[in-house]
């Protein structure tokens, strides 16, 4: 019998590419979604449609796609930056919490939650392992309610009884529709010069590309393990390297250097934080019990690949 898979976030950027891998190996793809006219091009075997923030109409979605697996993509980030952050916070709570509940009541046998693998704390070395701590109290109000989020998101997704739960902590991505592309916010203040670097440009991006994020779902749909897994490429890389080299491989000036206070005003705290103090995310625990690895392992030739017209791209 044909295994049933559920996406909740199929139209977005990982569930994008998502989709059309899981039936290609013949899984039967339910797309749930608050709009349905979003779904073109997915191309997904049936649409079921809630609000994933209504317990009653999420549990009627979830109860007539008969799913064996849930996978949990949903995030509010294209909105603005303050509401982006709220909404994505209350799925990751209460989104998730009605999530799980409909997917123990349809009988699922696993759920799948996206995470991030840059919630941790800045703390030790540059590069962490999942067993490092979140940043619940950090010091600026909107990224603190995001880690605690975060923090609520992985609880539930790994505590519901009668379902096997796995957490994929997914790094900084990049890769078509994220800000990282060329069109996208960042890759645009990189071409025009707009990302200043401080003088302390210390934190440690991890990357991952759009399509390696889904084949690390699908990997975790067949798995058998569980738990926390940080799903990022084989280079984490401070900012006055990946900056810089973005600058290059764009053809845009290389950017220039601002005094380390000054960030925060500019640039905004969460950017001020990953350029000067943010950790990177250790793949070794994907690779060593999931079997995963990157297909693309440095963003260095991934980013390049973005500027190949897509028919010759390596990607």
């Amino acid at each position: 019998m044909t295994e049933r898979v559920l996406v909740a976030g199929a139209t977005g950027v990982v569930g994008r590419a998502l989709v059309p891998m899981l039936r290609d190996r013949g899984y039967h793809v339910t797309a749930l979604v608050r709009e349905p006219s979003l779904t073109a091009g997915t191309d997904p075997d049936a649409v079921v449609v809630a609000d994933a923030l209504d317990a009653q109409a999420v549990r009627s979605a979830v109860l007539s796609a008969r799913p064996s697996v849930v996978i949990h993509l949903l995030s509010a980030l294209r909105a603005s930056a303050a509401k982006g952050l709220e909404e994505t916070a209350r799925l990751r709570t209460q989104g998730t919490g009605n999530l799980v509940a409909a997917a123990a009541a349809a009988n699922a046998r696993r759920i799948v939650a996206a995470s991030i693998a840059f919630a941790t704390a800045p703390a030790g070395g540059s590069v962490l392992t999942e067993d490092a701590g979140l940043y619940l109290e950090a010091p600026d109000p909107g990224w603190a309610l995001t880690v605690r989020a975060v923090a609520e998101h992985e609880r539930l997704a790994l505590g519901t009884a009668g379902l096997s739960g796995i957490v994929l902590r997914y790094g900084t991505l990049y890769g078509p529709g994220t800000h990282y592309h060329p069109d996208g916010l960042i890759g645009s203040m990189v071409a025009r010069g707009k990302l200043p670097l401080p003088e302390s440009a210390a934190g440690v991006t991890s990357f991952l590309h759009v399509e390696d994020a889904a084949r690390a779902a699908v990997t975790a749909v067949e798995a058998d393990a569980g738990g926390v897994f940080n799903v990022t490429d084989d280079e984490p890389s401070p900012a006055d390297v990946w900056v810089p080299e973005y600058a290059r491989l764009l053809g845009a000036p290389a950017p220039r250097t601002v005094p380390s206070r000054m960030v925060e005003r500019m640039l905004g705290w969460f950017t001020g934080y990953q350029l000067t103090a943010m950790r990177g995310g250790a793949n070794g625990k994907a690779r060593h019990v999931l079997g995963w690895q990157p297909s693309v392992p440095s963003w260095r030739a991934g980013l390049a690949a973005s500027l190949v017209p897509s028919e010759t791209s390596v990607l």
